[in-house]
């Protein structure tokens, strides 16, 4: 079993949802926690509560990792609290929710920048420190990424890159000691939804806790990619199963907008 007592862990996207979900676990497990997250008001309201909870280090930055060079910032912020992480968590994201037309563009390369160019810049910033410490990076991807998902194609696009490159890097660098997993969870109880849309929610929400749950114990036990919950396992195989026209299809039928505004712009 991975020890995160005394280890350093980043997690981006640490304010809320899945984020503050496991900075709360690893706090209980005794690592020390620097979280990343755009607002710092929020960051420091959860650092002093898991402080007073647990009584570890948090240290907070307030960034937005969609921005030119977020991820050396963050680097070299961590760097100049003396510290060496030990493991990245990757999970600030977001998801547009509508027909493609329909979702600015401004929207949707934002949604490429932080899903993919911060997540990829990060790792590769961190992994010197990685490879030192012997420790690992956790990359919040999804049940998306295992199929194409009309009305939200750039988020489902986006994670199935995430799940790509991390099993990738698992097979590079599982020989020099860092682990890499892909952590692919289904619809979660998360204010995720307050930006994309609670139309975009498909089948019962996960608790975050419960989501972290599952992706601690496939990190320690070494695992390329995980899905969370027996469901989204059996979903995440449907493109096996059958043609991906037909997976695709039927992902249009169920995530077809509800909400006439978005439905009229999209019609059968």
């Amino acid at each position: 079993m991975f020890d995160f007592a005394d280890k350093t862990v980043v997690v981006t996207g640490g304010s809320t949802g899945i984020g503050a979900a496991f900075a709360s676990e690893l706090a209980r497990r005794r690592a020390r926690l620097v979280l990343v997250a755009r607002g710092e008001e929020r960051l420091r309201s959860l650092a002093a509560s898991l402080t007073k909870a647990h009584g570890v280090k948090v240290e907070v930055l307030a960034e937005d990792l969609a921005k030119p060079g977020a991820a050396k910032r963050v680097r070299d912020a961590v760097h100049g609290l003396g510290l060496t992480v030990d493991v990245l968590i990757n999970n600030a994201g977001f998801a547009s929710y509508g027909p493609f037309e329909a979702v600015s563009l401004e929207t949707q390369r934002e949604e490429i920048d932080l899903n993919i160019g911060a997540l990829v810049e990060l790792t590769h910033v961190f992994l010197p420190d990685l490879e030192r410490r012997q420790g690992g990076v956790i990359q919040v991807a999804s049940t998306a990424a295992f199929q194409a998902v009309p009305f939200m194609a750039v988020y489902a696009a986006s994670k199935a890159f995430v799940l790509s490159f991390s099993e990738a890097l698992w097979a590079e660098y599982r020989e020099r000691g860092v682990r890499v997993l892909a952590l692919c969870p289904g619809a979660t109880d998360t204010p995720f939804f307050a930006r994309a849309g609670e139309e975009a929610a498909f089948g019962k929400k996960a608790s975050a806790e419960d989501v972290v749950r599952v992706g601690l114990e496939a990190f320690d036990a070494n695992r390329s990619h995980v899905v969370h919950g027996l469901g989204n396992y059996f979903t995440a195989l449907s493109s096996r199963w059958f043609t991906r026209e037909f997976v695709a299809r039927l992902s249009a039928r169920l995530m077809r907008p509800r909400t006439p505004s978005l439905a009229a712009q999209n019609p059968r």
